[in-house]
């Protein structure tokens, strides 16, 4: 099993929020992969919380929570 990249590129620095966003949507696939290596498992618990409306809100926390920190690594762009 190879290890997963949990900051890839290994830098929280964006140059725009947009780019900022994104990384966040990354991380929160990244930890999702470290928690659960099994590439089958995954697609089959996916087929779950897909349609289970609370579950898609806390993933849209998670991201919310990792767009934040990247925001602060970032000073807010400012």
């Amino acid at each position: 099993m190879s290890k997963v990249e949990l900051i890839p590129g290994g830098s929280l620095r964006t140059e725009t929020p947009e780019e900022g966003r994104e990384l966040a949507m990354k991380m929160a696939r990244m930890i999702i992969k470290a928690t659960q290596p099994d590439a089958d498992e995954r697609a089959r618990q996916r087929l779950i919380y897909s349609t289970d409306p609370s579950m898609m809100i806390a993933v849209g926390q998670t991201v919310a929570i990792e767009f934040a920190t990247i925001a602060a690594a970032n000073n807010y762009w400012n």
